[in-house]
């Protein structure tokens, strides 16, 4: 899951004037001009889109055209994160399917041009919907068919065979949810500041009752959600899939667990009015049920939705682990930004939702 907030000072140096942090303009332009010369027949301006601890997203004028750059944080990442050749690799290789990606551009795997590797994307049209403010003007039928194209976009993503677009070796999928739960109980570790009634049963139960994946070997998004997608409401659309930063083989129910996680647990309950996690999805926005959603998901998959109930509950945990970490943050003063006063009361609600899940069979 990806918490927004302002992009730290630009390390290992002072950019050029008009360079936002993280990009400096001159280098760029220098290294387009011999690798991409149709991009470098003007001046060079960049705003940020995004900022914060995860990858940083650009919007970048060359000359007439804009295009997208993406490049990792500021400041210290772990060696296997934020991996530019890895997001760059997937969209390209997704790119024939039925799967609607940006077109991927080029690849700089240099660090040395603005201090970490990035690729270029095209830009595409359409909104990130993130707030009842931009999902409250749709009428009812957009939102219904907007979820429905959500799910069939997940579908189509999950029905591609990974061999087939060059992705055979893209991740481990034997194993991949036992590995799931070991990694967000270690972050749990790292992020503990207060009791958390249930979180070490909930852990301990999913450990017990890891699926024997069957499902496995599928291409994951790993955080496929509404603000995820570039959309249209008019006609209603998406026309891209974005951040694919967590993608890796594994099992396709993990990506439906995390969105009914995000759908229901959150965004059906009171803590979702104007939280940066939850605001403006789920059936209190006005969208179909989550419910709905796995119906349609089936219709149009070939995946065994039996085990969901234990990727719901890990969803629950791992948003739980995430919403524990930005909460401790908060109380270090170290989160930027509206609403993470309110990330912790989410976690007892999460936790109880995911030891219910995990119950029934």
């Amino acid at each position: 899951m990806r918490m927004t907030e302002p992009a730290d000072a630009s390390p290992g140096g002072t950019a050029p004037a008009g360079s936002p942090p993280g990009l400096d303009l001159d280098r760029l332009a220098g290294w387009l001009a011999v690798h991409r010369p149709e991009l470098a027949d003007g001046p060079l301006r960049a705003s940020l889109v995004t900022g914060g601890k995860s990858n940083l997203t650009y919007l970048l004028s060359c000359g007439a055209r804009e295009v997208v750059l993406r490049r990792p944080p500021l400041g210290h990442v772990l060696a296997t994160a934020h991996d530019m050749a890895r997001e760059h690799r997937v969209i390209s290789a997704l790119a024939p399917t039925a799967v609607p990606v940006p077109e991927a551009l080029l690849l700089c795997a240099d660090p040395a041009v603005i201090g970490a590797p990035f690729y270029l994307m095209q830009r595409v049209p359409g909104e990130v919907l993130r707030s009842r403010a931009q999902t409250d003007p749709l009428t009812d039928a957009q939102r219904r068919d907007l979820a429905w194209a959500m799910m069939d976009t997940l579908a189509a993503l999950h029905t591609v065979d990974p061999a087939g677009v060059g992705l055979a070796d893209f991740g481990r999928p034997e194993g991949y949810l036992g590995r799931q739960v070991r990694r967000w109980a270690g972050q749990l570790d790292r992020s503990r500041s207060r009791e958390l009634p249930g979180v070490d049963e909930l852990r301990d139960a999913l450990a017990a009752s890891v699926p024997d994946g069957v499902n496995a070997g599928r291409i994951v998004h790993g955080d496929f959600r509404l603000d995820n997608l570039l959309t249209t409401a008019d006609p209603v659309s998406v026309r891209a899939v974005l951040d694919w930063e967590m993608a890796t083989l594994g099992d396709p129910l993990a990506d439906l667990g995390l969105l009914l996680t995000y759908w229901d647990v959150l965004g059906d309950s009171d803590l979702a009015e104007g939280n940066p996690v939850a605001d403006g999805l789920g059936p209190r926005a006005g969208f179909p049920t989550g419910r709905e959603l796995i119906d349609r998901y089936a219709g149009r998959s070939d995946v065994d939705v039996g085990p969901l109930h234990w990727h719901l509950a890990l969803g629950c945990f791992k948003l739980a682990v995430i919403c524990e970490g930005i909460h401790y943050r908060h109380t270090l003063g170290q989160t930027l930004g509206g609403g993470f006063d309110r990330i912790g009361d989410m976690v007892p609600p999460l936790v109880a939702h995911g030891l219910r899940a995990i119950g029934e069979h």
